[in-house]
């Protein structure tokens, strides 16, 4: 094979393995974040309570919502 062969080879595995790392890692992620979500209703809970507050199910449901909205 010729010298310009191999460089368009080695091009092409950089990114294909680019691409591919993309994808698996933000399958990973994504993965990560739906088993072990960053706030959850306890997390809520506990935030209320340190403010000395009791909140209601809709005020943890909105929070919630605008939290999955983002």
């Amino acid at each position: 094979m010729e010298t310009w062969a191999w460089v368009l080879l080695v091009i092409a595995a950089l990114i294909g393995g680019g691409v591919a790392g993309y994808f698996g890692a933000r399958a990973l992620f994504k993965r990560q974040l739906k088993k072990n979500p960053p706030i959850s209703e306890k997390h809520i809970r506990a935030m209320y309570a340190q403010m000395g507050r009791k909140p209601t199910e809709a005020q943890i449901r909105s929070i919630m919502n605008s939290m999955n909205k983002q």
